[in-house]
């Protein structure tokens, strides 16, 4: 006897749990119709920055059904990466560098994308070898903080990242997209009330207004994804963050709910708060041996170091001179000029 699609979407959901995700929500792929608008005018504004890529294949991006016609149901999955520390102790430590919880770990594209196939390929066992199925880990045109939304796992708070009532605000997002069509969950509505502390956290103050970002000004967009020198007017309010920032998802009020992270690679293999002296005397072979397998690789020694001189500048520590001082004369010009600019505000 055939099985039931809400029979198969129960078994589903509770196989998502056996493999390890936090949660799980099913929607249709044309649930998200205001978001294509909301892109274009993200983009019509500048607001991207230098991330070509989001302007790209924009019709993709807004409209799941455009990316796959033949996709029935979006299957949304949540994996926790809770930290089991106070990701914004490191602040106050002026000799270290803050990185952002996602990347302590390892990567995250690869450990959450070999769960997706997994669930995948039970999907297909399970229901028939005529299904067909697309994964998809924040490397494609899927905008699936909307589309999660839509499924039901939370809602997009005032600092546009995912949030819920059950899972807090640490989570990795994942899609399966399928020709299934399986009983979908309600959308769930926005709960951020009158709250603002990630608003009032940023330190470089990157909401326009409420549920709108301007990467141009976001430390995770300045230190990741900007090529080149960061605004000077910029500089100094990043602080001691060299790869990402924490400030709005740690302050949310809803992480009382936030639900332990089971996944053991995410555990911390870059330390919390290594010595920006160590990292600034990084050559190309080291940094890519010191990040093998972190999210951090992919930027690169010569983005990461530019990152840790601006830390440097900011450190107010004479005993940092050296590492600056070492580095005024780098073959790459970014990071000769970071050099400089940190020597001219250390003691």
């Amino acid at each position: 006897m055939p099985i039931s699609t809400s029979d198969l979407r129960d078994r589903l959901a509770a196989r998502a749990v056996e493999e390890g995700f936090t949660a799980i929500g099913l929607c249709d792929p044309g649930a998200i119709p205001g978001a294509a608008a909301r892109l274009a005018a993200f983009v019509a504004e500048g607001r991207h920055g230098q991330m070509g890529w989001m302007a790209e294949r924009m019709e993709w991006r807004g409209d799941p059904t455009a990316l796959w016609p033949e996709a029935r149901t979006v299957i949304m999955l949540a994996e926790a990466y809770t930290p089991g520390h106070d990701p914004l102790a490191v602040l106050s430590r002026p000799e270290a560098g803050a990185v952002s919880v996602y990347a302590q770990g390892k990567d995250y594209h690869d450990l959450v994308k070999k769960r997706l196939k997994r669930l995948g390929r039970w999907l297909i066992d399970a229901a028939g070898p005529e299904t067909q199925i697309k994964v998809f880990v924040d490397t494609a045109p899927v905008m699936e903080k909307p589309l999660a939304q839509a499924a039901g796992l939370g809602w997009q708070g005032k600092h546009t990242n995912l949030l819920g009532r059950g899972i807090g605000n640490w989570v990795f997002l994942g899609a399966i997209f399928t020709t299934l069509d399986l009983p979908k969950d309600a959308p769930e509505p926005e709960r951020c009330g009158s709250c603002t502390a990630c608003l009032d956290a940023c330190p470089t103050k990157a909401f326009p207004a409420p549920f709108q970002l301007d990467a141009r000004r976001c430390i995770s967009y300045l230190t990741i994804e900007h090529r080149g020198p960061v605004d000077p007017d910029l500089r100094p309010l990043m602080g001691n963050r060299i790869y990402g920032c924490d400030d709005c998802l740690a302050v949310c009020p809803w992480n009382k709910f936030a639900q332990e992270a089971r996944e053991i690679g995410y555990a911390p293999r870059v330390p919390e708060a290594p010595l920006l002296a160590e990292l600034a005397a990084l050559d190309d072979a080291g940094f890519r041996a010191r990040f093998a397998g972190s999210p951090i690789k992919r930027i690169g020694r010569d983005r990461m170091v530019r990152n840790v001189l601006y830390a440097i500048g900011n450190s107010g520590l004479r005993g940092l001179r050296p590492a600056a001082e070492a580095l005024t004369a780098d073959p790459d010009e970014t990071v000769a000029e970071a050099a400089a600019w940190a020597l001219a505000r250390l003691p």
